[in-house]
């Protein structure tokens, strides 16, 4: 190997260990966010799970919430039409 080819090498070297300095601190906080992410997700499904599991024990058949059905919904919104075009 010549001069001019060591002192290439060892630029390139240098450059690449100065840009493996600049994005490990991004890559590690990524690789931090993701590990918070699912342990957020995951006790938040336990909650869930916990919160279900404890509903469905108390919840009786008449105290279902009923959701309005299309019709109701459709004539709703046919009323405050014809409130705002007046």
């Amino acid at each position: 190997m010549t001069t001019e080819q060591t002192e290439a090498l060892i630029g390139m070297t240098l450059v690449v260990a100065i840009l493996v300095l600049l994005a490990l601190p991004s890559a590690l906080g990524v690789i931090r966010d993701r590990r918070i992410d699912r342990q957020i997700r995951e006790a938040q499904e336990a909650r869930e799970e916990r919160g279900s599991r404890a509903a469905r024990e108390d919840q009786k058949s008449s105290s279902r919430s009923t959701v309005p059905s299309t019709a109701t919904w459709y004539a709703e919104g046919r009323r405050s039409k014809k409130l705002v075009s007046s």
